[in-house]
């Protein structure tokens, strides 16, 4: 129910969005849901269960869509509701299917390789995480591409600018880091056998959203907007996005393959262990 719940949510702000024009409510709004997409961002790189760090990815999404829809872009917080949707679905079925192969596990030190025993779920799973992260020509990068080039656009200051990339850094960094720990560790439970073949009546489905995880996006622009946006940036500032997602794909990787933990002692050195979900 986890998902509809959210879609629902936004959908209705976004249908009553000329109730929302107030200045002062539309600027708290916008830091609050920036704070939301940051912290979620950061939760899920501590995170070592697989339906945690999807649920704080789906908030932090919802900030990204909460935010840009208190900047007035209505239009641009739907297109991306409607993209997020058809990744976002694609990885829950993916979730679901491993840790229903893992005998109901979800602990992510405890998978491992499993591009080699389901192939098809994995390449499921890696092209809805990728479209997630925005990686140039999947479903996500369009829609989350326009929304940080507006942003960049708009008239905000500093702190919005480095909320909105750092969260985007990210995205890119516990992506990385779940992907490290699902296809390219080891297997670490306690017997292989556990794992069975992949479930036909559920790749159906599951292929018809790799396919929109991966064409929607470019379709929903050409469907939603008559012209283009018209967005004036230099080199660096258009390649900035870029910029915060390669950073964030080189932390991720660097941090899991740290065998130890020190991004747990830190968690727990600093007190931000208040902001997770168990704690």
């Amino acid at each position: 129910l986890f998902f509809p719940l959210v879609t629902a949510g936004v959908y209705l702000l976004i249908r009553f969005n000329l109730l929302l024009i107030d200045y002062f409510f539309l600027k708290l709004l916008l830091l609050l849901s920036g704070l939301t997409m940051f912290m979620a961002g950061i939760s899920a790189n501590y995170e070592f269960d697989l339906k945690k760090i999807i649920a704080l990815s789906t908030l932090s999404q919802l900030g990204l869509m909460m935010s840009i829809l208190s900047m007035g872009f209505s239009d641009l917080a739907f297109y991306h509701l409607l993209t997020h949707a058809m990744f976002k679905a694609l990885l829950f079925m993916c979730a679901g299917m491993i840790i229903h192969m893992m005998n109901d596990n979800q602990d992510i030190r405890f998978m491992g390789g499993l591009s080699i025993y389901i192939p098809m779920t994995s390449l499921c799973l890696n092209i809805s995480n990728l479209s997630l992260c925005g990686i140039p020509f999947l479903a996500g990068f369009y829609s989350k591409d326009l929304i940080l080039e507006m942003v960049m656009m708009s008239n905000l200051n500093l702190l919005i600018f480095m909320l909105y990339y750092l969260s985007t850094g990210m995205t890119m960094f516990y992506t990385v880091r779940l992907l490290m720990y699902l296809m390219i560790n080891d297997y670490n439970l306690i017997s292989i056998f556990n794992i069975y073949d992949e479930d036909y009546i559920m790749l159906k489905s599951m292929v018809i959203l790799l396919f929109m995880s991966v064409f929607s996006g470019s379709m929903l622009n050409w469907l939603i907007y008559n012209y283009p946006y018209m967005i004036y940036l230099s080199l660096n500032m258009k390649l900035m996005v870029i910029y915060f997602t390669i950073m964030g794909l080189l932390m991720g990787y660097l941090i899991s393959n740290m065998n130890f933990y020190s991004l747990n002692k830190f968690l727990f050195s600093y007190k931000l262990s208040m902001f997770l979900c168990d704690k």
